[in-house]
């Protein structure tokens, strides 16, 4: 097993080293602008509507971005959307005050990124050779959650020792080298443009059955299995530690992600993806329960680190039965429609959690999320028999 075959593309290690740059600036921007937001406001609304602007764009535009995706000339999309994400960041860098401008500007790289991220799951299979597909889809990973751990560091240390402004002007120069990276990937399609309509990635998904079947388990798993938004709450009055805590808190899932996804590239082909992808959201259901019950900030980080584990084992195949039985014509619309489901999960996930926890108490919310998500695992195994007999 050659744990570096995606690699020898150069197509992919422009567009590996795009995506992540890509991400690393997202990282490090939502820190900065929280933090001059905060500075202006002193408002935790104003600091709650951030994730409203970045995600109503990919309710708003991702079904057609995938279209424009499936009949357009890819690299184009691509370009002139990062062409608009370096504006955003030049104006930023400038000295954009105010609620409404920094609102403007993250709206404008949120409509970027939801124009590009079809396109990034798209060209995966015309980058690489079919064997190295799962290797490609494994370090993209890989770099996406180094990213979540190195972008709100990077960001703390730079405006610790310099100001939001230099974090601005280095998320810039990241979109820049980002658009440069675009010029050189050839965004080649192994088929040629076919005609459709913009729903035709819901309707794939929807007749698909072992594709209904991984994407519908992330869903609802993440849904109720989500402790993110709870972590100040615990290391707070439950853990009864400070900030710091709470950092590492925060960057735990990621690292067990990064563990895992190094493990996985270096690792022999997972054959029977399908109960390894049951029993991985599984583990997860399980680990969210041991955090929940935990009153030890490293047992606490541990189990955080094993949710990170199992859900990079989660990511990485559901990206895969994604790419290899979705053909290429439609590829795009269903890459848009998974980032809607991804983006539901997330940000509903966060919104569950916080109600449950304001009616019930946050552990019993993080607790019963673990049951739930274990919960549907079993009814996913019980209605899928396709989901069950999946093998790669």
């Amino acid at each position: 097993m050659d744990a570096y075959a995606a690699f020898r593309s150069r197509d992919y290690r422009l567009l590996l080293t795009s995506n992540a740059l890509s991400n690393l600036g997202l990282q490090m921007l939502s820190v900065a602008v929280s933090w001059d937001l905060y500075l202006q406001t002193h408002s935790a609304k104003v600091l709650g509507a951030v994730g409203i602007v970045q995600i109503m764009p990919s309710f708003a535009f991702a079904i057609l971005a995938g279209h424009i995706a499936d009949r357009h000339n890819r690299q184009m999309i691509m370009l002139v959307a990062q062409s608009l994400t370096v504006l955003a960041s030049m104006l930023l860098v400038a000295g954009v005050h105010g609620v409404v401008g920094i609102y403007a500007c993250l709206f404008l790289i949120a409509v970027t990124r939801t124009f590009q991220m079809p396109i990034r799951g798209a060209v995966l299979p015309d980058l690489v050779p079919p064997e190295a597909l799962s290797n490609a889809i494994t370090w993209n990973a890989t770099m996406f959650e180094s990213a979540n751990v190195g972008g709100p560091a990077l960001a703390g240390i730079i405006l610790a020792i310099a100001s939001s402004r230099a974090v601005y002007t280095m998320q810039a120069v990241c979109a820049v080298i980002v658009l440069l990276c675009l010029t050189g990937v050839n965004f080649k399609r192994k088929h040629e443009v076919q005609t459709g309509s913009p729903l035709d990635g819901l309707r794939f998904i929807r007749d698909n059955k072992l594709i209904l079947s991984a994407v519908s388990l992330d869903l609802f798993a993440y849904l109720f299995g989500g402790a993110i938004a709870l972590l100040p709450i615990y290391a707070v009055d439950i853990l009864h530690a400070g900030p710091r805590a709470l950092g590492w808190l925060r960057a735990a899932p990621s690292v067990g992600a990064i563990l895992m996804a190094v493990t996985m590239a270096h690792s022999p082909k997972i054959r029977r993806a399908g109960p390894v992808l049951l029993w991985s959201v599984a583990g997860f259901g399980l680990a969210t329960i041991g955090f929940g019950l935990s009153r030890s900030i490293w047992l606490s980080c541990g189990m955080l680190a094993l949710t990170g584990a199992f859900d990079n084992v989660s990511v990485v195949l559901r990206q895969s039965v994604l790419q290899t039985k979705t053909p290429d014509f439609v590829r795009g619309r269903v890459m848009a429609v998974n980032s809607i489901f991804i983006n539901c999960s997330n940000s509903l996930g966060a919104a569950e959690s916080g109600w449950t926890a304001a009616w019930f108490g946050p552990i019993l919310s993080v607790v019963g999320g673990g049951f739930a998500a274990i919960g549907v695992v079993v009814l996913c195994a019980a209605l899928s028999p396709a989901l069950r007999r999946w093998e790669q």
